[in-house]
């Protein structure tokens, strides 16, 4: 995992001295993403520049890597990682292809020069890259089927620029930071969820996941190479329950491929456990150490935990339960109400914006504080999109919301917006556009019964913006620490078995994740197989509300703060007197309320504060 950056200009040559300082100080942007090397390519129509994270053969997979073939000379900047590198590698090697080590970078870029443009066709991983092909004069890049590494472009008059994170890009010579009507939209009516391919910022887009791009004397060409396909689903019961177990347990031992320590994150969840299951039987068989498992928890939680249809129990007693059974090398974190503050704006910035508030900052610190042990983790994540985990899969209210369910409180947000602005921007309307455009992509099949076309619809709406949202929380937090993070239930073989199984086995016994369940009960503890879904851990402790409101109120003293000019001065005043509790719904998802809103709103400061974004109208 890495970080990369480059422009193009085919227009004028590129002084090499001048334009090496730009991308220098383009990849100092990205540094915490790549902190083991780093390396620059240098053309005169061309440069790109890597920061990297040495996870794979540490000398033969130095970036950017450059080879020459035939005629002609490519060269690549890559961010991720390949699953079926060695299935690659045995078709390149039967086509007379060698080669000088054994890292996925090298086949991944042997691939494109094999294939060419159809080398997306040919992958499975997680994966950013943009290779630069010299007789062609052109850049090819391209992004993994779920988006689960971050691919940012801007065009700015004869240059295309990118980069893995939005900063970068705004340390190319003047690119000015200016959000419009349609960035307050995304930020406020969808966020921390937005639109796959805009960006916030005027004119800094981000390629969408399951595309690919070519930038040349044409101009910019994208097109889509991949997406979920809608099919009758024929298989029996049984075989369908084959076909997940082999699809889940290739998936995960595709992603324990390592050259550095490598852990999973474990909370006693059904999803941790089926990785930590597999992933500790892989350590076991190949004779390696015991698997070392990591859980986050908080100062106090024990003391002030409080039930909820969202959050029904703690995770620790479920920890010691999977802890006995695979005898992992088990870690908890425990963070603490002062950290967790102050690591908000470290979140923000690792994000570019405003984010999921403390659900954000506990990552980023949970991934800091497992560095020191491990570079990689596989987790969970994608598990509750893929199978139908969430309460929206299930509530009549949120099936019958017409809006996207995780994100309801729309009067509210709107209210929430500064009112000469509240008069110029219509987030509903916005959000609607953006809700009935999604579900029009969607294939509704006339063998689908009418539960299994409704689940169809939920579940493209929570594939394509809520676990987009995650995934980009995933790799920001974790890669802000030089972190890897793995997500092998979003292994796209799996997702697409998956899609179309029909909603009366996919929640088998009407139970969230009913299948999965199904196929793990002889496999994994009953409690484990049983246990209600439980999201990511919050902090309980009251300090927490304390701390986060008197950050709040210190900004709310200042008249003059940035927040003032964007939002709406007097609601943020009464949600600060009723703790939060004048904004009725939760901001995004199920647990964004009282102190985490407060704690979203300081970073929506800190975030004026330090991009200083123009506001046009």
């Amino acid at each position: 995992m890495c970080g990369i950056v480059g422009f193009v200009n085919l227009k004028q040559e590129l002084e090499q001295a001048k334009y090496e300082n730009v991308l220098s100080n383009m990849m100092t942007k990205i540094a915490r993403r790549g902190p083991d090397e780093e390396g620059i390519f240098y053309n005169k129509h061309s440069l790109l520049g890597h920061k990297r994270l040495i996870v794979v053969d540490p000398e033969g997979g130095k970036q950017p890597m450059t080879c020459r073939y035939e005629d002609n000379t490519y060269t690549i900047v890559y961010n991720g990682q390949l699953y079926n590198t060695e299935d690659l590698r045995k078709e390149l090697l039967a086509a007379n292809f060698s080669f000088a080590g054994h890292s996925d970078t090298e086949v991944l870029l042997k691939s494109y020069i094999h294939w060419g443009n159809s080398v997306v066709h040919k992958l499975n991983g997680i994966f950013s890259f943009a290779i630069w092909n010299e007789k062609k004069q052109e850049l090819f890049f391209a992004r993994d089927h779920f988006g689960v590494k971050p691919f940012y472009y801007c065009r700015k008059d004869d240059y295309f620029i990118f980069a893995s994170e939005v900063k970068s890009i705004f340390a190319f010579p003047n690119i000015p930071v200016v959000i419009e009507k349609e960035g307050i939209c995304e930020l406020f009516g969808l966020g921390p969820c937005h639109t796959s391919g805009n960006g916030i910022f005027k004119n800094i887009f981000e390629l969408r996941p399951a595309h690919f791009g070519i930038f040349n004397k044409d101009g910019l060409h994208i097109e889509r190479y991949w997406k979920l396909e809608s099919n009758p689903h024929t298989d029996s019961f049984g075989t369908t329950c084959e076909k997940v177990r082999f699809l889940l347990e290739d998936a995960i031992k595709r992603q324990l491929v390592s050259d550095v320590p490598l852990c999973t994150f474990l909370s006693g969840g059904l999803d941790s456990s089926i990785i930590t299951l597999y992933a500790s039987n892989y350590c076991k068989e190949h004779g390696l150490p015991p698997l070392n498992t990591f859980s986050v928890d908080y100062v106090d939680n024990d003391k002030n935990f409080q039930k909820t249809d969202f959050q029904p129990n703690s995770d620790k007693f479920y920890i010691a339960i999977m802890q006995r059974k695979l005898h992992t090398n088990h870690k908890t974190v425990v963070l603490d109400t002062p950290e967790l503050a102050k690591a908000l704006e470290d979140a923000m910035i690792a994000r570019d914006y405003p984010g999921m508030a403390d659900v954000d900052s506990s990552l980023l610190l949970f991934c800091k504080n497992i560095k020191p042990e491990a570079t990689v983790s596989l987790t969970g994540e994608c598990a509750d999109e893929i199978f139908g985990g969430y309460p929206w899969f299930f509530r009549e209210d949120a099936l019958n919301s017409n809006t996207f369910p995780w994100s309801i409180a729309i009067k509210e947000r709107q209210e929430l917006l500064n009112p000469a602005i509240s008069k110029e921007v219509h987030l509903k309307d916005y959000i609607d556009y953006r809700y009935n455009e999604s579900l029009n992509e969607v294939t509704i099949l006339d063998s689908d019964s009418k539960e299994t076309a409704e689940k169809r619809k939920i579940s493209h709406l929570t594939l394509n913006w809520f676990m987009q949202t995650l995934l980009d929380r995933s790799d920001k937090m974790a890669m802000y620490n030089g972190f890897e993070l793995r997500v092998p239930f979003c292994d796209y073989r799996l997702a697409q078995y998956v899609w179309n199984i029909p909603w009366e086995i996919k929640a088998l016994n009407g139970r969230e994740k009913g299948l999965l369940r199904y196929i793990m009960k002889d496999i994994l503890p009953s409690e484990i197989v049983d246990r209600k879904k439980s999201p990511y851990p919050k902090t309980w402790n009251p300090t927490y509300l304390n701390t986060v409101k008197g950050m709040l109120t210190k900004i709310m003293e200042d008249k003059n703060a940035p927040i003032n000019d964007l939002l709406n001065r007097e609601y943020i005043l009464e949600i600060l007197e009723t703790d939060g509790k004048a904004f009725t719904r939760p901001w995004f998802g199920q647990l964004m309320t009282g102190p985490q809103l407060m704690a979203y709103l300081c970073q929506v400061n800190m975030w004026l504060e330090r991009y200083q974004p123009k506001i046009e109208l």
